[in-house]
């Protein structure tokens, strides 16, 4: 990462916490732990304010490979804590090494919770089979206005055991919706209706149910801004409707993701 660019990263993650966007996700993958390092200087001396997750690649979670990760992962942002610690997505070792490594973190107490990402409706009952109800705290899937196969199912399953659903890249990988597309006109006229912007008006559909929770990508302070701008968006039910009608669900064979 550039230093300029770093920089500006880091005055993002300390301008979202003095607006109260606490929840801050990083993993082991992301900069090959350079991102984990930098949310460190960001959150230095605020620990006690961030919700901090951050997660483990499939190729080092086996049983020992997932300890020895987190161990990395905490000296690299500099606590003694994870409040969440994620398998990134679905690999060769047992799931079950790996959640028996998560709760054997968790008693250490160098996890406060541990969930799952990039998990369909399957995998993630299995989740729930081996660990015990209760124990999933989360997981983390692609969910976007143009890619919505979570409300296809995987949602409600989430719902149904107890399982925070939270959205990754909810703006999708570099394709929000144009607003002379139907979908952008549709998120401009509520976005006009209440002094918004159509990202601020997307962010609020995404979490309409209360079991649901996103995680954007701000690298910037206006960014940041914007994003905090949704928090006490309300859409009604007609909005609601004629943006679900304007981006309709489509299941597909398997779960996308990025």
């Amino acid at each position: 990462m550039e230093r300029d660019d770093r920089r500006e990263a880091i005055a993002a993650l300390r301008r979202a916490l003095e607006l109260g966007l606490t929840h801050v996700d990083t993993a082991e993958m992301y900069g090959s732990g350079e991102v984990e390092e930098m949310v460190a200087e960001a959150i230095e001396g605020r620990r006690g304010e961030v919700f901090l997750v951050s997660k483990v690649l499939p190729s080092n979670a086996s049983r020992r490979g997932t300890l020895a990760a987190c161990d990395r992962s905490l000296k690299r942002l500099r606590t003694d804590h994870l409040d969440c610690y994620l398998l990134h997505w679905p690999g060769e070792h047992p799931l079950e090494d790996t959640l028996q490594s998560f709760e054997e973190l968790r008693r250490a107490g160098k996890v406060r919770s541990y969930g799952v990402s990039n998990f369909d409706e399957q995998l993630v009952r299995e989740a729930v089979r081996i660990s015990g109800r209760g124990t999933i705290a989360c997981n983390q899937v692609l969910y976007h206005l143009e890619e919505r196969h979570a409300d296809a199912g995987l949602i409600e399953a989430c719902d149904e055991l107890g399982i925070a659903f939270v959205a990754y890249s909810p703006f999708g990988s570099g394709s929000f919706p144009a607003e002379t597309s139907r979908g952008g006109k549709v998120l401009a006229d509520v976005a006009r209706a209440h002094r918004a912007t159509s990202r601020q008006v997307a962010l609020a559909f995404l979490t309409r149910r209360s079991s649901v929770f996103a995680i954007p990508k701000a690298s910037s302070v206006a960014h940041v801004e914007e994003n905090a701008g949704a928090l006490k968006l309300k859409l009604n039910a007609a909005e609601l409707s004629a943006i679900d009608a304007a981006f309709p669900v489509h299941r597909h064979r398997e779960l996308p993701t990025l």
